[in-house]
């Protein structure tokens, strides 16, 4: 079974060696993790510092989290229009038929 890891935990283990300057093989073996992984969350936590999210992935940074949150939201609140807007038209239609 793969093991998963928290947002919290893959971006303590990135800031270690970006912003502490750990080498990647001292922060595998303090934290028990492979480097592959790490050199993916790595990448990854740089690539939302500068703005953006890997597409389908999960952000790791509690703004990109803030960030995919929102945008859900809208496409949410998008689908309400949508939905509201047709429900009208078929009102409307409705009403009109109605009145002759």
């Amino acid at each position: 079974m793969r093991k998963s890891y928290s947002s919290e935990f893959k971006l303590k283990a990135a800031s270690m060696v970006l912003d502490e300057g750990q080498p990647v093989t001292e922060v595998c073996a303090s934290l028990n993790i492979g480097p592959t992984a790490l050199r993916r969350w790595i990448d990854q936590v740089q690539k939302e510092r500068l703005g953006s999210t890997p597409v389908g992935a999960k952000a790791i940074t509690a703004d990109q989290r803030e960030i995919q949150r929102l945008k859900a939201l809208l496409r949410e609140k998008d689908l309400d229009i949508e939905i509201l807007k047709k429900a009208s038209a078929l009102l409307l239609l409705d009403a009109k038929d109605h009145s002759r």
